[in-house]
């Protein structure tokens, strides 16, 4: 039976958010309506905040202390991470040790790290990056202790912050859920979180990896100041608030140029 668009809207609002993401073909088939309706249904709810558009479909925007999947932040942006990755690992010197976050970023830069021959030492708190790495000739991983985090399959607790009490490191690779002009950087978990604030604390240099929609957001539990970190990288707009933010306060923010897979040198500096 056909709605009008007010209704549909609102059933629609509803089941993202109870299902937390919702397809356009499967709403389309529900509703006997084009899927370039429901696209345009979709941009309406995304305008209101609601939604986020991803590929196929769209996913609800989280609360400050509501994370999405780990399958749903995979699929989320995928392209737009492989970039980052890239350009991250290109910052990483041969020989390295490198402390390399969990999360569905960190797992892009550990699988961009493979095949370069860096002959890094890396310490991690994810399954995932352990095993993306754990083959590749000249490298350790040290995976920390913990308790295992289902979904995520990361280590979290006291056992892995006291894992990277014992190690002083070159690099630490951080993946955020939100980096804010003024709140800074933040994240969800807060036992994930003390993870990253043990991390950070053990190495000389913090990379923060974070995709555009990551800009501008504030999550539950607050991990750093912008001038707490080094390095920035991001594909979002070199003038965005939070990145013109990190740049005046000295951190080396570096734009990615996703039409290119490159560095879009104009947006490479520090303050």
């Amino acid at each position: 039976m056909a709605v009008d668009v007010r209704t549909r809207r609102d059933r629609i609002e509803e089941r993202v958010r109870a299902a937390r993401e919702i397809n356009f073909a499967d709403l389309a088939a529900e509703f006997d309506v084009s899927e370039m309706t429901i696209r345009r249904d979709i941009e309406a709810l995304e305008a209101l905040g609601v939604v986020r558009r991803v590929v196929g479909g769209a996913i609800a925007v989280p609360g400050k202390d509501t994370e999405p999947s780990f399958a749903t932040r995979m699929a989320d942006a995928a392209q737009e991470k492989i970039h980052i990755a890239a350009v991250v690992a290109d910052l990483i010197s041969r020989n390295e040790t490198l402390i390399l976050d969990s999360g569905s970023t960190a797992l892009a830069v550990a699988n961009s790290l493979k095949g370069r021959g860096l002959g890094l030492t890396v310490v991690t708190p994810s399954v995932l990056a352990a095993l993306a790495l754990v083959d590749e000739p000249d490298t350790t991983v040290v995976l920390t202790g913990g308790e295992l985090r289902s979904g995520e399959l990361s280590l979290i607790g006291p056992t892995a912050e006291d894992t990277l009490a014992n190690y002083n490191c070159d690099t630490y690779v951080m993946g955020v859920a939100g980096v804010d002009a003024e709140r800074g950087i933040s994240d969800y978990h807060q036992a994930e979180s003390r993870v990253k604030r043990a991390a950070s604390r053990r190495a000389d240099r913090v990379i923060v990896a974070a995709d555009k929609s990551k800009l501008g957001r504030v999550t539950f539990v607050s991990i750093s100041a912008l001038s707490q970190i080094h390095t920035l990288v991001s594909d979002g707009a070199p003038d965005h608030p939070a990145l013109v933010a990190a740049r005046d306060m000295g951190v080396e923010v570096i734009c990615v140029d996703r039409q290119r897979n490159s560095l879009d040198e104009t947006a490479v500096g520090a303050g």
